[in-house]
């Protein structure tokens, strides 16, 4: 029997499954899709990352928490899921770097953590019917009740969750941090960009000046760019690409972000219009987007990939890398020009999870390179970027 530690909840599944454990942090009652994440470690990280805005996340691994959270792992400003499912819930950390425990990081931010559940069971059944609705409830035992709530609730298929996750206003990240920009006119001088248009009257050159759009990006892409000298400006996913290139980037990011790729025209059309104007490197949500703005299409997979032990297949390098990963959509490359090249693909399920376009000087990637907490088979894609933006190409096969 499992100790009873706090209320009973209910977490309903919108095809009638009912698992009954108990809230180890918070209560209420929230909805969401609900996934699973293979990974042994980085419940912090997975918390905090904007792109499970709108899931319910489970986690695989039966012990949670025994690490406590520090503030050296966010990978954003807030907690980002609806609701956190453990099977038990570890309530004494026992980590050097540890500064408070997870129960009360989650409940100083409003969310709900259910411990008790059969992990093993609900994972099985999710993948064999497909991520699916569910809610959690310490408020109620009325099951038809909540059944009928979930059911009325939205998936993730056409709903835009960019504009919940974005930044409001632009933001340098520097030492470590993200800094305010007071306004436009505090930005540095423009360089220039791929179109020859004029770069103003910055001499300094030898740094790459990025700007990252944000669709929910994760603080460590940051942190590889800073590592790598380069000028980080991070900007709201509303910004269009004249304001984008008044900056004059040396190349533009496309960050991860939540739900549908298909709901946002806005940032495909810009895009659309950065594309052969600036090198453009894409991750995750990045990829759905700039292969959407090349005019290919996306479609949902069955449970998604979300985890930290995905194996890819380089083309180029015929390399297998162990991959972290966060996604429930994918990009279908037989949608788009025959111009581009594939360049990495999953062992699990053959779906596309790297591309190149070279002839627009564009590149990207369907899982996580910057991979906090691991693994780092993948960093190397940063570099890239930078060879990307000093010599005008990236690796293809």
């Amino acid at each position: 029997m499992f100790e009873k530690r706090g209320k009973e909840a209910l977490l309903v599944l919108d095809d009638g499954a009912v698992y009954r454990g108990f809230a180890f942090a918070g209560g209420g009652e929230t909805t969401g899709e609900v996934v699973f994440n293979t990974g042994m470690t980085g419940y912090q990280e997975i918390t905090t990352d904007p792109s499970y805005k709108g899931q319910i996340v489970v986690m695989t691994y039966p012990l949670i928490g025994n690490t406590g959270i520090n503030p050296e792992d966010m990978e954003s400003a807030g907690v980002h899921l609806e609701g956190f499912v453990v099977r038990e819930y570890q309530q004494t950390p026992s980590n050097w770097r540890s500064r408070e425990d997870l129960k009360t990081f989650l409940e100083e931010r409003g969310k709900i953590g259910i411990e008790g559940i059969d992990t093993r069971a609900l994972t099985r059944r999710i993948r064999t019917a497909g991520a699916m609705r569910g809610i959690i409830s310490t408020q109620t035992s009325d099951i038809e009740d909540l059944l009928a709530r979930v059911r009325a609730c939205p998936g993730l298929v056409g709903r835009d969750l960019i504009k919940e996750v974005t930044c409001r206003t632009p933001y340098i990240w520097k030492e470590g941090a993200p800094h305010p920009i007071a306004a436009v006119c505090d930005l540095p001088a423009p360089r220039g960009n791929m179109t020859g248009e004029p770069t103003g009257k910055r001499t300094c050159v030898s740094r790459k000046r990025v700007v990252v759009i944000d669709c929910g990006v994760k603080y460590n892409i940051l942190r590889n760019l800073e590592k790598r000298g380069c000028e980080v400006f991070v900007f709201p996913a509303t910004t269009d690409a004249d304001e984008i290139l008044s900056l004059g980037p040396d190349g533009v990011l496309l960050s991860n972000g939540p739900g549908d790729p298909a709901a946002l025209p806005y940032i495909v059309e810009t895009v659309k219009n950065l594309m052969g104007r600036v090198p453009i490197f894409g991750i995750c949500l990045g990829h759905q987007i700039l292969g959407q703005a090349a005019g290919g299409r996306t479609q949902k997979l069955k449970f998604g990939h979300h985890g930290i032990n995905q194996p890819v297949h380089n083309t180029l390098t015929g390399k297998v890398e162990i991959t972290s990963q966060n996604h429930g959509f994918v990009a279908l490359p037989e949608s788009l020009p025959e111009n581009r090249k594939n360049r990495h693909e999953n062992l699990n399920d053959s779906t596309s999870e790297g591309l190149v376009y070279p002839e627009i000087c564009a590149f990207s990637v369907q899982y996580h390179p910057e991979a906090a907490p691991g693994p780092h088979d993948a960093a190397y894609l940063f570099d890239d970027f930078i060879t990307l933006m000093e010599e005008g190409h990236a690796p293809h096969p």
